[in-house]
């Protein structure tokens, strides 16, 4: 059976504070309850919430502004790691999140490592695009070049 809450604070996959979503009631029950993450649906409880969804509302804006100008940033970057290669042409080890950073670090982007989205890091050599999810409405594509090291 689905109940109706007000949410209290962000929930994520659920919504921001001031919503109001439907959500099975064992949930509601069990944790959105307890853990003060939402709450019944009342005029008492809407009219307090909203001045802190308002808050929330223009701080994702601020928050999305700031991952487009990196957005623009990072449409003009390439990434290029160089990689040691045995005779058989394999490479050595691999290339995961942190190698990419640091090329993003020295050409003055500077993320979070989360942001990066990389399964498994990268075994061979090639161009790979990377998504980098900076803002829920926002994402980019950074092509990463793994060259062989001279």
């Amino acid at each position: 059976m689905a109940v109706e809450v007000l949410l209290m604070d962000q929930v994520e996959g659920l919504g921001i504070e001031g919503d109001i979503v439907k959500v099975a009631d064992g949930y509601a029950r069990n944790f959105l309850f307890p853990k003060g993450f939402a709450s019944e649906v009342t005029e008492g409880k809407k009219r307090q919430i909203e001045k802190k969804r308002l808050e929330r509302l223009a701080q994702l804006e601020k928050e999305k502004a700031a991952a487009e100008e990196i957005l623009k940033k990072i449409e003009g970057v390439e990434c290029t790691i160089a990689a040691k290669v045995g005779d058989s042409g394999k490479m050595f080890g691999s290339v995961g999140v942190p190698a990419i950073l640091e090329k993003l670090v020295e050409q003055g982007i500077d993320l979070d490592k989360n942001k990066i989205d990389l399964a498994t890091p990268l075994h061979e050599l090639g161009v790979f695009d990377i998504s980098i999810k900076l803002h829920p409405e926002v994402s980019a594509t950074l092509k990463v070049w793994i060259v062989e090291d001279k």
